[in-house]
């Protein structure tokens, strides 16, 4: 979805060629897993980062197209709205010092990005859900001015026959609302972690992180505020899902499949099945007219672009040009700081390393529906959801990190070979965060809570604490 179209107007022949070479793509790519010509590359760390743009009442502001091209940044890119955009991170190899690198990396675009939005009268804000963004900012007149976004909006309902979207979060309070576009997507921002894996160790590495989902919304949950509702604590993931509610075909096998959500089931003997299912259960939303070759995948590529599983696989290449996967973590919630961030994904990179390494697969013990809903589970009460572990351990999430996972997430990472001083850095924010209880989530509720103030004003604070750096979990409650 990265790549911008030449046209959003598509005839019945636009999808017929396009549905023919993605399947001419989908049997060389089955060719490819069955050969085994994917790297054998391992262990590669990427991220995507996405945030707002607001103005100095910390209301979102629509100039991502200007700002940009003063920017002039190559690794900086739009978002779907003209409130947001995207910050990217060089690959790192996962070991030594791989986290610090990626924390200078992010903290030195993040400030340049920062400076330059001052130029403008404006900041930036990283975080899941802007509490002070309003449903009437979320129009067509506000989306960055990309044809490919305008295509996904015209065949997003075209496919609903033109239904509106129906918005209904329950949470702590209930949100129901209409919407005509695909504009509430834009407010889900999150820290997307990346990770490229030698193809043995694929499908285990993909199912650990679909376990381990549930851990690190938990952790990480920062968004409870949607157009002044309190919902989930992690309101992004419903958010998301209903954001862009269209299934797939009908008539495909038990039923159409969401195109936002958990996905359909773990991996069994390939990542190659999910590119099969993308194929079979999923209708073309971008039929782009690529002049390619078909080793380059772009229709592959671009369709699985349009199924947003939390988890995701994705092709790529080595510089070298051999077709890799990665897995790409879509859980995260952007924010609070960069080192929450980096500590988040020392969590997810430890966490499912173990798992993927450990002797009896995880998956063979715990049950596709359980690890759903305990993702689930988390993503609406994050620590303080119940869930239920292997060896048919039930019980809060908190205690299960702090006896269990924090440390198989370090064990995990030491197994990577990633710096001590990293290791004991990161984990212990995650730790901390945990211990005290205190997520970006928490904050945010316990702020609102002492000051009964409007949703500008808790951003401004947020801000405040998010230009100091301090890792989320020491932040105080004073003005």
């Amino acid at each position: 979805m990265g790549e911008e179209i030449d046209k959003i107007d598509f005839s019945g022949d636009d999808f017929i060629q396009f549905q023919q070479r993605l399947y001419e793509e989908t049997s060389l790519l089955s060719e490819w897993f069955k050969t085994k010509k994917i790297s054998s590359k391992k262990d590669v760390a990427g991220f995507e980062l996405e945030v707002w743009i607001v103005d100095r009442n910390f209301n979102p502001v629509p100039i991502n197209d200007a700002y940009l091209n003063k920017l002039n940044n190559d690794w900086v890119s739009p978002e779907l709205s003209r409130f947001n955009i995207e910050l990217n991170g060089l690959p790192e190899d996962l070991q030594g010092k791989a986290l610090s690198r990626l924390h200078d990396s992010l903290e030195q675009s993040w400030r340049h990005c920062y400076k330059a939005a001052n130029e403008f009268d404006a900041s930036l804000v990283m975080i899941g859900t802007l509490p002070s963004v309003q449903e009437n900012q979320l129009t067509l007149a506000n989306m960055s001015r990309m044809k490919r976004y305008f295509a996904l909006n015209r065949e997003v309902f075209r496919q609903r026959n033109g239904k509106p979207l129906v918005l209904d979060i329950n949470g702590h309070e209930h949100l129901k609302t209409t919407h005509y576009d695909v504009m509430l997507e834009s407010a889900t921002t999150s820290f997307q972690l990346h990770w490229q894996i030698p193809l043995s160790k694929a499908v285990r590495a993909y199912n650990a992180s679909m376990i381990a989902s549930a851990a690190t919304v938990a952790v990480s949950a920062n968004s409870p505020f949607l157009f002044g509702k309190d919902l989930w604590d992690e309101t992004r993931i419903p958010l998301f899902e209903q954001s862009v509610q269209t299934g797939g075909f009908e008539s495909a096998a038990f039923g159409p499949v969401r195109r936002v959500g958990f996905g359909s089931g773990y991996a069994r003997q390939s990542l190659m099945e999910l590119f099969q299912e993308n194929l079979d259960h999923f209708p073309v939303l971008l039929p782009v007219s690529y002049e390619s070759q078909i080793n380059e995948m772009k229709n592959a590529r671009l369709h699985n672009g349009t199924i947003w599983r939390w988890n995701r696989p994705l092709i790529g290449y080595d510089d070298n040009g051999t077709p890799h996967v990665r897995i790409e973590h879509r859980v995260i919630s952007a924010g609070p700081t960069v080192v929450d961030g980096i500590a988040n994904a020392a969590f997810y990179y430890g966490l499912v390393y173990y798992l993927t390494n450990i002797v009896d697969a995880p998956e063979l013990e715990l049950p596709f529906a359980t690890a759903r809903d305990n993702f689930y589970a988390c993503a609406k009460h994050s620590l303080n959801a119940h869930v239920a572990w292997m060896g048919g351990e039930k019980g809060r999430m908190k205690q299960l990190l702090l006896q269990k996972l924090l440390p198989a997430a370090e064990r995990g990472l030491h197994e990577l070979d990633i710096d001590t001083g990293d290791v004991r850095l990161y984990m212990d924010i995650i730790r901390k965060r945990v211990e005290t209880g205190q997520t970006g989530s928490v904050w945010q509720r316990q702020y609102i809570k002492k000051y009964q103030c409007d949703m500008q004003t808790l951003t401004a604070a947020y801000a405040e604490h998010q230009q100091t750096g301090e890792p989320v979990h020491s932040w105080s409650l004073h003005e």
